[in-house]
């Protein structure tokens, strides 16, 4: 399953109403995770390692537009407090 990182003009972001989505807000820390929809998510701020079961390591921060698929569980590693506007696709 892949992380996709992106990064999305200002344009793009507000074509899909970015910044009308809730916020989520974590300190820095390690956990597990497992997504049970897809979820996309855009940093305000922050800077996160995700990695899979897979073994995969993914790094995103500010100004990053991310897409985590249904079905994957991984292991968060926030190296700096985060700040995000996040989508889940039901």
């Amino acid at each position: 399953m892949e992380i996709r990182v992106q990064k999305l003009s200002e344009e793009e972001l507000e074509k899909k109403g970015v910044f009308n989505w809730p916020i989520w807000e974590k300190e820095i820390s390690r956990f597990d995770w497992y997504y049970d929809t897809t979820e996309e998510c855009y940093l305000l701020e922050g800077y996160v390692t995700v990695e899979t079961k897979e073994g995969e390591c993914v790094s995103f921060g500010k100004g990053d537009f991310v897409i985590f698929p249904k079905g994957l569980s991984c292991i968060w590693d926030v190296k700096e407090p985060v700040r995000k506007h996040y989508n889940l696709k039901r």
